[in-house]
């Protein structure tokens, strides 16, 4: 497989948990505004090398799941801040443009060091 994305969790906020049940969870690379910081999952590694594009697998520690749709900005602003919404709720129109849609299911819990991937 070919890797598109990587990073690695450096922090997380103390919110996080509370978007599982939303299916719903915030990347941020590290500089993300204070007012953001309990609510994102940050990272400082953004290594983008291609764009993402539905079809394309995520990888959170090895739990896999199959993308189904990509708002407009995702790569922009993965580029730019390191910064997307992943919505674990299988929709395959992209509702938000900030936001990577992925396959309906649960997300697994985040802890700091943990691989979050996109590979096609």
């Amino acid at each position: 497989m070919e890797k598109v994305y990587e990073t690695v969790v450096t922090k997380l906020g103390a919110n996080v948990p509370d978007f599982y049940q939303e299916k719903m969870l915030i990347l941020f690379k590290d500089n993300a505004p204070q007012e953001l910081l309990d609510y994102c999952v940050l990272h400082n590694l953004n290594s983008l090398y291609d764009d993402i594009k539905e079809g394309d697998i995520l990888k959170i520690n090895e739990k896999e799941f199959k993308i189904t749709a990509v708002g407009d900005l995702v790569n922009k602003n993965l580029r730019d801040l390191g910064h997307i919404c992943i919505k674990f709720d299988g929709n395959k129109i992209a509702e938000l443009p900030g936001s990577l849609y992925v396959e309906d299911r649960d997300i697994p819990n985040i802890n700091i060091g943990d691989s979050i991937i996109v590979e096609r």
